[in-house]
């Protein structure tokens, strides 16, 4: 059996505006990671397209040793970019050594990217070499890297529902968001205000 890492029950949707938030956001409360979850991840990420995860997923049968270490890599590069997020959205300074695991990512991978047409439009994505799978790392390690770059200014914040607190960036025009999503937590949070307004009548 491969090596399992710690994630939610139901992954939250892609909200974070960022591909290495919404990598940090993966894996928020205690529950096993397992390979096709993260897989899926890339799919609705886009790192991969359905064909290439279709593939990745069968990996787990065919060669679960790589399976297993590129498991240990994404679990120390999700502690890592967790950490450094929190530092970020806290405006505090963290250590150089931090960033290591993101920096022995950006080392490993080869790659180039490539424009190419996407539902009627054209992105830029990383195309990975195939001869290993710390590939799969490489957008979400330079996603990183440039969220870091970016200082502590970056508008890293953190949803005000304390049950959830997930990442997001805040690219609103006041940079004053406070939910990850106002469909989700920022609807629950009017809904609560509303009852208890209408309980103090």
């Amino acid at each position: 059996m491969g090596a399992r890492l710690k994630a939610s029950a139901s992954p939250p949707k892609l909200i974070a505006g960022r591909l290495a938030l919404d990598f940090a956001n993966l894996m928020p409360v205690a529950h096993d990671l397992s390979w096709t979850e993260f897989v899926d991840f890339l799919v609705d990420s886009k790192v991969v397209s359905e064909e290439r995860g279709m593939r990745l997923e069968s990996l787990e049968g065919s060669e679960p040793g790589a399976v297993d270490a590129v498991l240990l890599k994404i679990l120390r590069l999700r502690e890592c970019v967790r950490a450094i997020f929190s530092a970020v959205e806290a405006r505090r300074e963290f250590p150089k050594v931090w960033v290591a695991p993101i920096n022995e990512i950006l080392r490993i991978t080869e790659g180039h990217d490539e424009l190419l047409v996407r539902e009627g439009g054209w992105r830029l994505e990383f195309i990975g070499r195939e001869s290993g799978l710390e590939w799969l790392l490489a957008a979400i390690a330079r996603s990183a890297a440039e969220l870091i770059v970016e200082g502590q200014n970056a508008p890293v914040k953190r949803c005000a529902n304390a049950e959830c607190r997930l990442f997001f960036y805040d690219d609103s025009r006041t940079r004053r968001r406070r939910w990850c999503s106002m469909a989700v937590c920022g609807n629950r949070h009017k809904v609560a205000a509303f009852l208890k307004r209408k309980s103090g009548r």
